[in-house]
């Protein structure tokens, strides 16, 4: 597996510390040191292969770590934090990913024996060992960043490869969940993408278990069984999420998005905010923003393949 992962690595070597993208739809990669606030996010249902150094992912109360011989699956939009770390060697964190479409996952369900009881577990998301099927279908994923022309044509058939190997691996039961509309799961999929899309609205868990024709206590145990977070603790986490996105990217005062994500009191917001971001709302914006200036002035003034160091017309503030 060592060639494959060293092939992999030289493909996505211009990888930015950003979501860079591939020119394959779904397909994306990162490089280097990304800024805390990048990682901590809500992120989309994806299966995640480390090609170099490794990562933390923490979702409620539960943290998962994963390396170049592991991949991680998420089935649902989870919020949660990531922590990403250089090899041993001291290179830097290299990674692609695969957001999931549920509608090709669920025409390769046909093609697979029916799960067994011993193969349903609750949870999103996990890691698995990665194979050296899986990594040669990734090589031959990357390898259309050299060819464009063959991606309209080859790159379904390598993606279906992609998705039938995990479904095939350890935690294939999570994802035919996922495209199987009647699952615990897949229902519970659906009450997510519903506070997702109305996180400012008041949340009522007995009217959202109905809404997806499941009694509150059962809705209840399978939410936080899947997100390991209830209900509540979910909408909080979005809410505090797309203040901080509100507060970096539009520069919106702290009552303003307080309401605008659906808090009746600027203080309680301010209290949540500073819990979850280790500092109050502009004191944690002003730090980002100003980040945000010095990563893209290091941008500006270094070339890629230089190591950062003293500039002459560096400042010693950014502002």
């Amino acid at each position: 597996m060592q060639s494959q992962l060293n092939e992999l690595r030289a493909l996505a070597a211009h990888a930015e510390n950003r979501r860079t993208e591939t020119g394959i739809p779904r397909v994306a990669m990162v490089q280097g040191a990304i800024p805390e606030h990048e990682l901590a996010a809500i992120y989309d249902p994806m299966i995640n292969l480390i090609l170099r150094g490794s990562k933390s992912m923490t979702v409620g109360g539960h943290t998962l770590y994963y390396d170049p011989a592991t991949y991680f699956v998420m089935s649902v939009g989870l919020p949660a934090a990531g922590n990403v770390r250089t090899s041993t060697s001291g290179e830097p964190y290299l990674a692609v990913s695969l957001t999931l479409e549920p509608l090709l996952l669920a025409d390769l369900l046909s093609d697979l024996p029916k799960a067994t009881a011993s193969d349903i577990s609750e949870t999103a998301f996990s890691v698995a060992a990665v194979t050296p099927e899986l990594l040669d279908a990734w090589v031959r994923m990357l390898r259309l960043m050299h060819n464009p022309t063959d991606i309209p044509a080859l790159a379904p058939a390598y993606e279906r490869e992609i998705l039938y190997r995990v479904l095939k691996g350890p935690m294939g039961w999570m994802l035919r969940d996922i495209a199987s509309p009647d699952t615990a799961l897949a229902r519970v999929n659906t009450a997510i993408q519903w506070i997702r899309r109305h996180y400012a609205s008041t949340l009522r868990v007995d009217e959202l278990a109905e809404s997806v024709a499941m009694s509150t206590s059962a809705f209840f145990r399978r939410f936080k069984a899947v997100t390991s977070l209830s209900p509540i603790q979910y909408q909080k986490q979005v809410r505090l999420l797309q203040a901080r996105r509100l507060l970096v990217a539009a520069g919106r005062n702290v009552t303003s998005v307080a309401h605008e994500v659906g808090y009746e009191s600027a203080a309680q917001f301010s209290r949540e905010y500073a819990r979850e971001f280790g500092m109050p709302p502009a004191k944690d914006a002003a730090r980002i923003v100003a980040e945000i200036k010095l990563r893209d002035w290091n941008l500006k003034n270094y070339s890629t393949d230089a190591v950062l160091k003293p500039h002459a017309n560096m400042p010693s503030k950014v502002k």
